[in-house]
């Protein structure tokens, strides 16, 4: 099947409530057209630097989310076009992610990532961090940051029982937050292997990659 058709496969299964985003990491521009030209227009890339040589190459109605592990010297450089940052994990990435907005005179918005995997491999905080975090002084001083909601990866792992019994624990802080950041409303979660599950968990943003775009070379 076509890019094309995959996406409209995919778009058929999931409720329209849950934002697609297209992982298009390590595609070249001309699959990333395919996905455009039949209408998608929302990207994760996952390195800073290939987002940005993307970002310069294509139509600028392109919405570009930052799904990767961001480095905080990488900022700057997405900092004037990127929509939404997924794996936001600590204090001082938030802090210059505030400086970075600042200087285009934009507000960011970003996702927290939770850790909810047993993997030590995936970032994140965790449900106590989060709440020591959005009482921090330095935190409500942010003014160019928006804090949309919550990320996580559950484990990667055939027993769908785990995965779910992993979004099911973020569902559940994501609702727990709420009451303190009324604003929140989008729980990412769920990619090519486990969408199904995230979508009934509660998931209102999944990023899948390989089902859309095929698999990936990474050489």
């Amino acid at each position: 099947m076509s890019i094309a058709e995959n996406l409209r496969s995919i778009k058929k299964e999931i409720p329209e409530s849950v934002t697609l985003v297209a992982v298009s990491k390590t595609k070249p521009v001309s699959d990333l057209m395919q996905a455009y030209q039949s209408g998608h227009k929302i990207f994760g890339e996952n390195k800073v630097q290939e987002m940005v040589q993307k970002w310069e190459e294509m139509p600028k109605d392109i919405q570009w989310h930052m799904i990767g592990h961001v480095q905080r010297n990488k900022v700057k450089y997405m900092a004037e076009f990127v929509s939404l940052i997924h794996g936001v994990d600590s204090l001082k990435l938030l802090t210059e992610i505030d400086k970075q907005a600042k200087k285009h005179d934009r507000v960011i918005p970003c996702l927290l990532q939770v850790h909810i995997a047993e993997e030590d491999t995936k970032f994140g905080f965790d449900a106590d961090e989060i709440t020591d975090l959005i009482h921090k002084p330095e935190y409500k001083k942010l003014q160019n940051i928006s804090v949309q909601g919550l990320m996580g990866m559950a484990t990667f792992t055939d027993d769908m029982e785990q995965v779910r019994r992993e979004f099911r624990t973020l569902n559940r802080l994501f609702r727990e937050l709420k009451n303190t950041l009324p604003q929140i409303a989008i729980l990412s979660m769920g990619m090519s292997g486990d969408y199904t599950v995230a979508i009934e968990e509660g998931s209102t943003m999944v990023r899948i990659g390989s089902s859309i775009f095929g698999k990936r070379n990474y050489n």
